[in-house]
């Protein structure tokens, strides 16, 4: 089987990115970029082309264990995903995201699986979402030195509760409400914030209302970076695409045409052909048949 070479740890490899690294840059002005990634080679090519933040979301769920939503991501299951990608990626910030239950039941739940993401997957931070309901989870986590990245909008874990994959903020009393959140989360400790399918003015104004760096997926270009799940990215699947997504890529038709090229050589037996066997030479296979 072919292997994927380590990342080098030459002192060619880029400064390692962290939360000030996030301030600084909003600071500046300088969008900051993030991506999804949930295995080693995966996060060896971000970290490579040069990726702010990698968050090993829990969108795991849908794209890579075939779960109908992110509800049923286990604890487990995002901590072998998330040190798959800490394996790979050494420059980046790392962003683990709290699955379904794993914060919501007190705070010093919270803190002890968001200690997990670090001390067993090589994390650098955690992602949680929600607002005011969230902030003492926040200040708990934040307090032990762990930091947080809030989450609002549309927030899929609550995807019953919000009737269904909606954009939020739409009227001027829900804009209101995620001002407010986003001010709470700041104040509760959180370095930055994800804005989910909210309208692109609401997110942009927020983002200059808090000094906390906003990080967008389908919040417009006003948020101070961008984050998309990379299997939508890259087209990995043959399926309903988000209107905020673009995809950079056509993976799936591709990964068809080779799957499907493939099935029909080795049926024909064009595959292996003799530039893919390994072969004896001659007198030792005389030998071999001799002493049969």
């Amino acid at each position: 089987m072919s292997t994927v070479t380590p990342v080098s740890t030459s002192t060619s490899q880029r400064k390692k990115v962290t939360t000030l690294t996030f301030r600084q840059k909003k600071e500046r002005g300088e969008p900051i970029t993030m991506l999804t990634a949930y295995d080693y080679p995966t996060a060896v090519a971000m970290d490579k082309a040069g990726i702010d933040s990698i968050l090993v979301g829990d969108s795991l769920a849908m794209v890579v264990l075939g779960y109908e939503n992110t509800l049923s991501v286990t604890m487990d299951e995002m901590l072998h995903h998330a040190r798959a990608v800490s394996r790979g990626a050494k420059s980046a910030l790392l962003v683990g995201d709290m699955p379904f239950m794993s914060y919501q039941v007190t705070a010093e739940e919270a803190l002890r699986n968001a200690g997990r993401f670090l001390q067993e997957a090589g994390m650098d931070a955690v992602k949680l979402e929600g607002g005011r309901d969230r902030a003492e989870a926040v200040r708990r986590i934040t307090g032990a030195g762990i930091p947080v990245m809030g989450h609002l909008g549309l927030t899929p874990q609550s995807i019953h509760q919000l009737g269904g994959f909606r954009a939020q903020g739409k009227t001027a009393s829900a804009a209101k409400i995620l001002l407010e959140d986003a001010k709470i989360l700041e104040e509760a400790g959180a370095f930055s914030l994800v804005l989910e399918a909210v309208p692109a003015r609401l997110a942009e104004y927020i983002s200059k209302q808090i000094s906390i760096p906003t990080i967008g997926i389908g919040a417009g270009a006003g948020c101070d970076g961008q984050v998309l799940v990379t299997h939508d990215l890259l087209g990995l699947f043959d399926r309903f695409t988000p209107k905020f997504v673009r995809k950079y890529a056509d993976f799936h038709t591709e990964m068809n045409k080779a799957f499907t090229q493939y099935i029909d050589d080795v049926e024909t037996k064009r595959f292996p052909a003799i530039e893919h066997t390994v072969e004896m030479t001659d007198e030792e296979w005389n030998e071999f048949i001799s002493k049969k």
